[in-house]
């Protein structure tokens, strides 16, 4: 098979949660086992660190692989989804997995993976058969949904980190901040240390519970570190932070990175905490200078895309992945600290969200008088994409009226030729609507 050939196969004979939604969810980790047995138990083979929860999972992974990558390591980092290019869930030293051995694998492991996987079931294979063929020294693992039974969870890492708990899969994860942490906290394995980015008064019992009963030494972020605010957005490259240690009075640094946003504080902050128990608990030697390098250029490092990122000036135009209420109220928090006349929103989501509820709290929260606001409606490029029609009648059922747009390509050209250049374009509601942008 081709490349080409061999993507096809994937998407279409693959059940894919991004594309079809809960038909292609398994509340059940014993296929991937199995798998992992069937290849020889790659998970084995290299050291790693698991990374959960709600929001910000996706920039702790890269945060801690650039870190990790200017320390000296050889480092895997499994994500999802991706955004344009299928192999950007599986990278080393940031380098994305080659197309020949996404062929060879696919073709090689047909007798495991036709019609007994999930699309995830078998990219994690392919992952850990990768990492473990290529010899990496770590490897960072984002789950892809909850913990307990996501496929990832097959891995004893080193660390394991859960960053936040907010209310998001509700009808896969539960429908509490408890029982969900309950899932997310499925990740903790026996002695190993875990970092929990916020102490949530419904979450945090739980989450000591579980490590309680696994051995498992347990610190939250936001109890050794306070981030502060960054300083600017439309002129600098660099976000910079004032990071404030909490263990030790009148300690600070400023600190920079390529990820920029207000939300980055928390993650920031995880982190650190996170740096600093693999230090206390490895081998891994992680000095000052790579912590600061692996901040400031985790963009270059990993190529993460999509967070608070600038595709455009003059207007400034930015996409912000923020899909569920947590990620709206942290992109509510950017947002107010960015200077601008005119604010046009381009909207769209997938079908399974409660985008009314989305809806409402992004419109309430906007730092900026409704006469200086317009509102673009389109549609990501999945089969879960909610038709714009419908997201349109819905918008204006709840007094946001707004164009709509079947393609963002088209909504993004429209917004800015109305924008004045001291405007600003914010593209988001869905990780597939800004992959959509970026393509």
């Amino acid at each position: 098979m081709t490349y080409q050939e061999t993507l096809d196969y994937m998407f279409a004979q693959l059940p894919m949660y991004q594309r079809i939604g809960a038909a292609a969810y398994k509340a059940d980790i014993q296929p991937t086992l199995d798998m992992m047995e069937a290849l020889g138990h790659p998970e084995r083979r290299f050291k790693s660190i698991h990374v959960a929860g709600t929001n910000g999972k996706g920039s702790v992974s890269h945060f801690m692989a650039s870190i990790l990558q200017e320390a000296g390591y050889k480092v895997g980092l499994y994500t999802s989804p991706h955004l344009v290019d299928f192999r950007e869930r599986i990278r080393i030293n940031g380098e994305m997995i080659p197309e020949q051995e996404v062929v060879d694998f696919v073709s090689g492991q047909w007798s495991v993976v036709s019609g007994q996987y999930s699309f995830f079931e078998m990219t994690v294979g392919m992952a850990f058969d990768y990492f473990a063929r290529e010899k990496v020294d770590v490897a960072v693992v984002e789950v892809g949904m909850g913990g307990r039974l996501d496929s990832t969870n097959v891995i004893t890492p080193e660390l394991s980190i859960i960053t936040n708990i907010g209310l998001d899969h509700t009808q896969f994860l539960g429908g509490t901040l408890e029982k969900i942490a309950g899932e997310k906290a499925g990740i903790i394995k026996e002695g190993v240390p875990v970092v929990i980015g916020e102490s949530q008064a419904e979450t945090r019992p739980v989450f000591e519970r579980v490590a309680e009963e696994h051995h498992a030494p347990i610190t939250f972020a936001d109890q050794h570190y306070l981030v502060d605010e960054e300083l600017g957005i439309r002129n600098e490259e660099l976000g910079t932070y004032c990071v404030h240690s909490l263990i030790t009075p009148h300690s600070s640094l400023l600190i920079q990175s390529q990820l920029t946003g207000a939300y980055q504080r928390k993650n920031l902050a995880t982190v650190l905490q996170a740096v600093d128990v693999l230090r206390e608990n490895s081998s891994f030697l992680i000095p000052h200078s790579s912590l600061q390098k692996g901040l400031a250029r985790v963009v270059d490092n990993t190529h993460l895309r999509g967070r608070w990122e600038k595709i455009g000036e003059r207007p400034l135009t930015i996409c912000e992945t923020a899909h569920n209420a947590d990620g709206i109220e942290a992109m509510m928090q950017s947002l107010q600290r960015v200077d601008f006349k005119r604010l046009h929103i381009i909207y769209g989501c997938v079908n399974d969200k409660d985008f009314r509820k989305i809806l409402h709290l992004l419109h309430s929260s906007l730092p900026t008088p409704h006469s200086s606001l317009t509102w673009r409606f389109s549609q990501p490029s999945v089969p879960r994409g909610l038709p714009v029609g419908d997201l349109q009648a819905a918008a204006r059922e709840m007094g946001i009226e707004g164009e709509a747009y079947p393609q963002v390509k088209e909504a993004i050209a429209a917004a800015r030729a109305a924008a004045g250049v001291d405007d600003l374009v914010l593209v988001t509601g869905s990780i597939f609507l800004v992959a959509d942008a970026l393509a």
